[in-house]
């Protein structure tokens, strides 16, 4: 699955070409809903959306268009091109088709007084009516009528008086014997005017046993007196199927000779349908016209997903770029309460972008929407388990193919960036992604829970915060956007109105805090998923671009030497020793930490702040005094007094590597 089927999928486009689709009577007009796709000529975009909004205009004064199914058309056009003669139902379909050609053309030239160029189609439609009478005088419910031709309705007639003689006489024969038949009346069999015979008389009645009965104690006979009858009517069903056959022939030829205008109405009348079901779903989602733009705004009033309820959705209000061409805000970062609206936010913000560049109406107000190369997204966890993927795994594929190909006339999104992984390391790679595209200049919607992330919109330029409305006195979110200010999760709000205990509170607030304090100013990530994003995540084993790798690996290195300095008392995972730090974190991110006497080298990970050097010892403390032995501290004091001595030794212990 491509990156546009991707987007499609997961902005739900398709559900809404599902629904344009229901509004189409033909089956090609069906197939063009479902395969629409975004025009990227601004001036096509334009038009289409314009002639969306003149077919709901004629829809609006004149009623429901004429349109008609036409899948019957292609068994005619199939039959036609073999050479083969056209059925009477066939005809009849032909007949039905050219009849809607003509309501259609009447429909839009009444609509000509709205002086819409959607009525001037009307002006491509041929009038066949002549070829409809043809067919409407020989052809009726499938059956051929008498006034075909006057050779059929003479044949027929002679037909009728031969039955009635018939008949007749087979009438009399059951009067003058009525004891000899099962049955008072005469029996069509196999085309046949028969007697019903009982078994014992069968003899005594002269003529043609045409047909047993399943007991074998009736025969139906074809009297004598009837045979030459019969014959002569044998003959005259010939002579009516070959002038049946002869007037089919000849109506098969009058509609292969206009076939081609046949054609060219059948293509107007598709192109028809297609339009007013892009109106009749406007009208359906009480939808208006977009005003389309190559300027990087765009602005949303009053817009409603169409997909959700219509009576629950909370109307949004949406503004990203500006007017002023100087202006170069085109990212928004929201952030706010789970389950208060961001998702959704996102995704009618796409899905607008689609269908306006699509020429559908949609559910706002009023709305301008820019032009875009590409709506490129990420949003939900993306897990599979077919595919071996982490929800990270799958945000990070999806992102890493985003950064490849977006460029300043793309729509990015991106929901709950850098989620899935390690909170430190996620929110720094939210940042170096947000950087990365900034520089891109692309349009940029993404929405998280960092407050790091918030920070970095407020001071880049290119970026405002937006947050999602929260009634904190009814715990409820309001699902309306505010652009300028920043969101908080409410979480511990939440925890606390919903019932849990003060203290817990408390508690959860300080280690929140606390933690954060400290790494305020750092990315914690380890040097070892550069290359790599997470190697217990990363199943799909996808590349970091350079150039985002590039920006990590300063920024790490710096964070993870300073989350813990020369002194620093801390518990050392999983055998939860407590050992002093005497080296800082290396370029693998391992920091020294001496345990009982001896120095290891521990993964930054696993390791946790005890008590801060500073808290324990004063302020330009000789922590030699702590890490190193007294013959050592003894020869460096000679060292630093009278310079070099080769034969003072220096012992350094050192310990097992990281993996211990």
């Amino acid at each position: 699955m491509n990156m546009k089927q991707k987007t499609f999928k997961t902005l739900e486009f398709d559900t809404i070409l599902d629904m344009l689709a229901q509004h189409a009577m033909s089956d090609d007009a069906k197939q063009k809903c479902i395969q629409l796709e975004p025009y990227m000529d601004e001036a096509e975009v334009i038009r289409k959306m314009d002639e969306t909004t003149q077919a709901k205009a004629i829809i609006a004064n004149f009623g429901a268009p004429p349109t008609v199914s036409m899948s019957k058309l292609n068994s005619v056009l199939d039959q036609l091109k073999h050479g083969a003669m056209l059925s009477p139902h066939l005809l009849s379909d032909v007949s039905s088709f050219l009849k809607s050609c003509t309501r259609m053309k009447g429909y839009l030239k009444k609509a000509e007084s709205t002086a819409t160029d959607i009525a001037v189609y009307g002006n491509s439609i041929y009038d066949l009516s002549d070829t409809r009478y043809e067919i409407d005088n020989a052809i009726a419910d499938g059956y051929v009528r008498d006034s075909a031709s006057s050779t059929l309705k003479d044949i027929r007639r002679k037909m009728i008086r031969i039955e009635e003689q018939i008949k007749n006489k087979l009438s009399a024969i059951l009067r003058n014997n009525s004891h000899c038949f099962s049955e008072s009346f005469v029996s069509n069999r196999n085309g046949h005017f028969t007697l019903v015979v009982r078994k014992e008389y069968k003899n005594q009645i002269k003529g043609s046993v045409i047909d047993i009965s399943n007991s074998k104690g009736s025969y139906f006979i074809e009297p004598e007196s009837v045979g030459k009858l019969q014959k002569e009517m044998h003959l005259l069903h010939l002579e009516e199927e070959n002038e049946i056959v002869r007037i089919l022939y000849t109506l098969t030829g009058l509609v292969d000779d206009n076939l081609t205008n046949i054609k060219i109405n059948i293509e107007a009348m598709h192109t028809l349908d297609f339009v007013f079901a892009k109106a009749k779903l406007s009208i359906a989602m009480s939808a208006t016209p977009a005003t389309i733009t190559i300027d990087r705004k765009m602005n949303i009033t009053q817009g409603r997903h169409p997909l959700i309820n219509q009576d629950e959705v909370i109307p949004l209000d949406f503004k990203l770029g500006s007017d002023n061409k100087k202006s170069t805000t085109h990212g928004i970062i929201i952030t706010g309460p789970n389950t208060g609206g961001k998702t959704v936010v996102i995704k009618t913000v796409g899905l607008f972008s689609v269908m306006s560049q699509c020429g559908l109406h949609i559910p706002a107000k009023e709305a301008t929407i820019c032009m875009h190369n590409m709506v490129l997204c990420d949003i939900g966890d993306g897990q599979s388990i077919t595919e071996n993927l982490s929800t990270f795994s799958s945000h990070m594929t999806n992102i890493i193919e985003i950064l490849s190909i977006a460029d300043m006339h793309s729509l990015v999104l991106l929901d709950e960036l850098g989620s899935g992984t390690d909170p430190t390391e996620g929110m720094g790679l939210a940042t170096v992604i947000l950087e990365e595209l900034n520089k891109k200049k692309c349009m940029l919607v993404a929405t998280t829970h960092y407050p790091e992330i918030k920070e970095f919109a407020h001071n880049t330029p290119g970026f405002i915060n937006a947050k999602m409305a929260f009634d904190r006195q009814n715990m409820l979110p309001l699902y309306q956007l505010e652009i300028g200010e920043a969101g908080e999760s409410c979480a511990l709000y939440i925890a606390k109105r919903l019932g849990l205990p003060q203290q817990m509170i408390s508690r959860a607030y300080a280690v929140a805090y606390h933690e954060s304090k400290q790494q305020k100013k750092s990315i914690s990530i380890a040097h070892d998923d550069f290359d790599i994003i997470s190697e217990r995540d990363m199943t799909t084993q996808k590349k970091v671009p350079k150039i985002i790798a590039k920006r990590i690996q300063p920024v790490a290195q710096k964070a993870i030497e300073s989350k813990f300095t020369v002194g620093d008392s801390v518990r050392v995972f999983p055998s939860k020793q407590i050992g002093i730090v005497y080296q800082k974190a290396d370029i693998k991110g391992d920091v020294g930490v001496r345990i009982r006497e001896k120095n290891h080298l521990v993964n930054h990970k696993r390791i946790k702040l005890v008590v801060s050097a500073k808290e324990l010892y004063p302020d330009n403390y000789d922590m030699d005094v702590v890490l190193d032995t007294k013959d050592n501290r003894k020869a460096k004091k000679k060292i630093a007094r009278k310079g070099h001595n080769p034969d003072l030794v220096i012992n350094i212990k050192q310990g097992y590597d990281s993996k211990d």
